[in-house]
């Protein structure tokens, strides 16, 4: 029986979640994909808090930077605050190029930094890579 991978999209880019289905819908690893389009509606997704009292916790997280109300390296701080989220990982992946970008992420812990690339079928490619090592290669935590 084949694993369900469940993976919490952080973005506020429709046309970026769109690809990011459409990506996923190509992959070989079936895939669970929750979408929030800001990062008060991360933290709660990942605290369980109301409206999202009932998400299941995610085996991955795909994290934009640019975000409404609280920014993406706001988030990743708090999930690495946070004593039953800290062990998360956490796949940057945002359209920022920035040295001062991709520090801070790691510095807040951070499992990789990942550059949304411009064309479509590149993007492709990324979104399935990053699905392909994180369940297929790396060995995750248990629940």
């Amino acid at each position: 029986m084949t694993k369900l991978a469940r993976i919490l999209l952080v973005e506020d880019d429709p046309a970026d979640v769109l690809l990011t289905r459409k990506a996923m819908e190509k992959s070989k690893i079936t895939v669970a994909l929750d979408v929030v389009t800001d990062g008060e509606q991360a933290i709660q997704f990942l605290k369980q808090e109301p409206p999202f009292a009932d998400a299941k916790r995610p085996d991955l997280i795909l994290l934009d930077l640019n975000l409404p109300k609280v920014n993406g390296q706001q988030v990743l701080a708090e999930i690495r605050e946070n004593e039953e989220l800290n062990t998360l990982p956490v796949v940057v992946l945002t359209t920022s190029e920035e040295d001062v970008d991709i520090l801070k992420s790691y510095k807040l812990g951070a499992n990789c930094f990942v550059t949304k690339p411009v064309g479509l079928d590149a993007f492709y490619q990324i979104v399935q890579q990053i699905e392909s090592f994180w369940f297929t290669v790396v060995r995750l935590p248990s629940k």
